[in-house]
């Protein structure tokens, strides 16, 4: 950095270093970089220049400013843009400067920004190249990628489609008056097909069809460098580094082909996908990385966005050119960057060593975080670092410097800050009342099981759990069909008409609801499937009951018919109609019921408030004061917590539920606070399977025994049959996300805790709880005016208030 990019301008941009081979070209890029404070490229360690802003939607407004500006010196260039959420403000800022061009305000903006206004750009003579698809896939189904493209950039940028590329399954060499379905009754290829003999008319025409499909992707690599290539390809990076669909050891010559997919992408694409039954199965049509660094002028720009990105994108930007991170390839390419927000740059140590540098607070917590690095990077625990250890690490020397303290200071401080954190997170805690917050019902379980286990066992302590949405997506059709079908069999048996006779199953007999969840756990302590599956039965049948307005029984195996008919020919992934999520709902709320009454928690303990925000679209509205607070508020004045927890996620690093259900906790909180002048709740910030703390951000080391992990494993296998399967797994693991939790809380022992603390301080310590300690959970504990400016500071980082 130079010396002028080290300092603080209240605001105002400084001075940056430009590198000579890479420097930026393009006004928009430098006006951005001398907002950021940062060099362009820093090296020998990066090998990709990089643009930092501060959140998303200046993510989306750098994106779109910066492909106007391309579009206006390009009226008639190629173009490839992506699909999925990471390009939502893209496309709504590129709409809305477009629609908005001649307004003064408009106007200001991008000048401001870089780009000059006399020129209004013509989108219509773009020519468009669709980057990829699913395969086999109808085109008409909603989480096509291409419905995707024509409802955004066809339909929503005005291109024209005959001047586009586009990649649709269901016109690509299929025999004469046959569908796509036709062809491929289960939706699936068998790629074997292209070396081996067909074994029947079937895979005869499926054979046909694969080889059509690989000319058309011959043909459409062809049309594309019939064009010169791409001249501008904006693109987002997969958990494994995929940059399109051209997945980690992709072959940097690589064009456009039809491929199997690797499970980190298989992993990413099942929501889209409706569930992992279904991504296991799909292939991928997708452009080469030769297909994109063609052209050697390409402006070829990755959009990241969150910490749950910052690994992959240092990793990529550091890696010299390697099959492993395919998105290394771009270095080749004078014009490609990465646009990123703070979080998705976090580990770029260049980057934030000059946060560091030119910051004006230490505070504690950076001070921790530097010293349990240094102890993490040496496998040495904190009290044997030496001053040497600090002074070849420029962190450290840096921090020697800044506080004035010595190594041995420094030690001493951190590892008091450890054992303190241990020692709260192991305290006993008496005659308190939790109210625990969560957006999704496995939340709690996968995030601090072992923390509330413990928690518990004081019949003191007082406990209610809110699950703030229902939870619907994360059920698939397949789910549905088994358990609609299960309840039409036990009705068309007769096996619930004593029970008919009575008011069991109306909706609001909560004695009753208590029975059913009784009855399940009571089949899983007896092992006896058949009455897990009668509960389960009993429980929709009153559901049904209640969504329907209907207690008659005909009537509701209409029903179940009508339900089974739709689960079976509905695609998955596809938007349910709101009576179908209220149902999938429901499902989930069971799960949660159950979960709860396994620890012995039952009836009004357990709340289910289903904010209307959640509603399964592909970019979801953001709460609402006036419908989604008052729930919670409600909620907090019956009662009457002295700890409230909730997801604590990152900017951009869990699902975008985690940080619309805080935002909508944190107003509620605010509210409560003011009408109770209750000024001593504390917040628990917990994280789970999506992310992770920092050590030095958690204040509250919880031990965790084998005792804690199986007991939390059994009662996810016991209570949640919708996530068996994994259908909605996390890239890290292929399994349940109970094993994920669970090797996520080992690893916070094994490789942080137990390093900073040193394995003998937990073999031989005179605390059979620490002796046995085996797995580590985090928690953050804040007071309200603490947890009000984080929950602020999120919502600067993901709305740009």
């Amino acid at each position: 950095m130079t010396k002028a990019a080290t300092k603080e301008r209240e605001g105002k941009p400084v001075a940056v270093k430009r590198d000579p081979v890479f420097g930026p070209t393009s006004e928009v890029e430098i006006r951005a970089l001398e907002r950021s404070g940062y060099d362009f490229l820093y090296r020998p360690e990066e090998r990709i220049p990089s643009i930092i802003v501060e959140n998303f939607p200046a993510l989306g407004r750098l994106t779109a400013v910066r492909f106007l500006e391309w579009a206006v010196e390009n009226p008639e260039g190629v173009v490839s843009l992506p699909t999925g959420k990471t390009p939502e403000y893209f496309i709504k800022y590129v709409q809305s400067y477009v629609a908005n061009w001649n307004r003064k305000q408009t106007r200001q903006a991008l000048e401001e920004m870089g780009l000059a206004t006399e020129c209004k750009p013509n989108l219509a003579g773009l020519r468009f190249v669709q980057i990829d698809e699913f395969y086999p896939i109808d085109s008409k189904q909603h989480n096509s990628f291409y419905y995707y493209v024509k409802k955004y950039y066809m339909k929503g940028f005005g291109l024209d489609p005959a001047r586009a590329l586009l990649i649709d399954p269901c016109k690509i060499g299929l025999p004469a008056g046959m569908s796509l379905t036709d062809v491929f009754p289960d939706m699936t290829v068998d790629l074997s097909l292209r070396v081996r003999k067909a074994k029947s008319l079937q895979e005869k025409n499926q054979q046909i069809v694969l080889h059509e499909v690989d000319q058309f992707c011959t043909e459409y690599e062809r049309k594309i460098r019939d064009m010169g290539g791409l001249g501008f390809f904006l693109g987002g990076i997969g958990p494994d580094g995929h940059v399109g669909f051209n997945i980690k050891g992709s072959d940097f010559y690589s064009t456009t082909r039809l491929i199997d997919a690797n499970y980190e992408t298989k992993a990413a694409a099942a929501t889209d996908l409706g569930g992992m039954e279904v991504a296991r199965n799909k292939r991928l049509i997708t452009i080469g990385l030769r297909t994109i660094t063609h052209n050697p002028n390409t402006v070829a720009i990755i959009i990241a966005a969150g910490e749950a990105k910052a690994g992959i994108v240092a990793r990529t930007i550091h890696a010299e050119r390697s099959n492993q991170y395919p998105g290394s390839v771009l270095a080749e390419l004078p014009n490609a960057r990465f646009f990123l927000t703070r979080g998705a740059a976090l580990k770029l140590p260049n980057r934030t060593f000059a946060d560091f540098q030119r910051s004006k607070d230490l505070t504690p917590e950076h001070t921790c975080r530097i010293v349990m690095d240094l102890s993490l990077s040496t496998g040495k625990p904190i009290r044997a670092l030496s001053k040497a250890d600090f002074e070849s690490d420029r962190f450290g020397k840096a921090l020697l410097k800044r506080t004035g303290l010595t190594a041995e200071q420094l030690r001493t401080q951190t590892e008091s800050v450890v054992l303190d954190n241990l020692q709260r997170g192991n305290r006993i805690i008496e005659n308190k009342k939790f109210l625990h917050t969560a957006p999704h019902h496995d939340d709690i379980i996968l995030g601090y099981l072992p923390f509330v286990t413990n928690l518990v066992r004081r019949s003191s302590t007082k406990h209610y759990f809110a699950y703030l949405t229902s939870g619907f997506t994360a059920v698939t059709n397949l789910h549905m069909h088994g358990v609609i079908g299960d309840l039409l069999s036990f009705l068309d048996r007769g096996e619930f008409n004593d029970l008919l006779k009575t008011n069991y199953f109306e909706p609001g007999n909560s004695a009753a609801a208590r029975i059913d969840t009784s009855f399940y756990l009571q089949g899983e302590a007896r092992h006896h499937d058949d009455k897990k599956r009668a509960a389960t039965a009993r429980r929709l049948l009153r559901n049904m009951i209640e969504v329907y307005e209907d207690d008659s029984i005909e009537n509701i195996k209409q029903r179940c018919v009508e339900l089974l008919n739709y689960f079976a020919t509905q695609y998955p992934g596809k938007k349910d109609m709101a009576i179908v999520q209220q149902l999938k709902g429901r499902v989930r709320e069971w799960e949660s019921d159950l979960k709860w009454a396994y620890f012995g928690f039952t009836g009004d303990t357990v709340r289910h408030l289903r904010l209307g925000f959640y509603r399964g679209e592909v970019f979801t509205e953001a709460p609402r004061i006036d419908r989604d607070v008052p729930p919670i508020l409600q909620l907090l004045h019956e009662v009457n917590p002295d700890t409230v927890t909730v997801a604590f996620d990152p900017e951009g690093s869990g699902p975008d539920t985690h940080y619309k259900v805080l935002q909508a906790v944190s107003q509620a909180l605010k509210e409560y606070e003011a009408q109770t002048s209750r000024h001593d709740l504390k917040v628990l910030g917990y994280r789970n399977v999506w992310f992770e703390f920092h050590p030095s951000e958690a204040n509250l080391y919880v031990p965790t025994s084998l005792t804690h992990l199986n007991n939390m494993e059994a009662c996810f296998e016991t209570c949640f049959s919708t996530q068996k399967t994994a259908s909605f797994p996390s890239y890290q693991m292929d399994g349940p996300f109970s094993r994920l939790a669970r090797k996520v809380q080992v690893k916070q022992f094994e490789q942080q805790v137990k390093t900073f603390l040193s394995e003998d301080f937990f073999v031989y310590n005179e605390d059979h709880g620490l002796r046995a300690c085996r797995g580590i959970v985090y928690l953050r504990e804040m007071e309200l005016a603490e947890f009000y400016t984080k929950s602020a500071e999120l919502r600067q980082i993901a709305e740009a208030v």
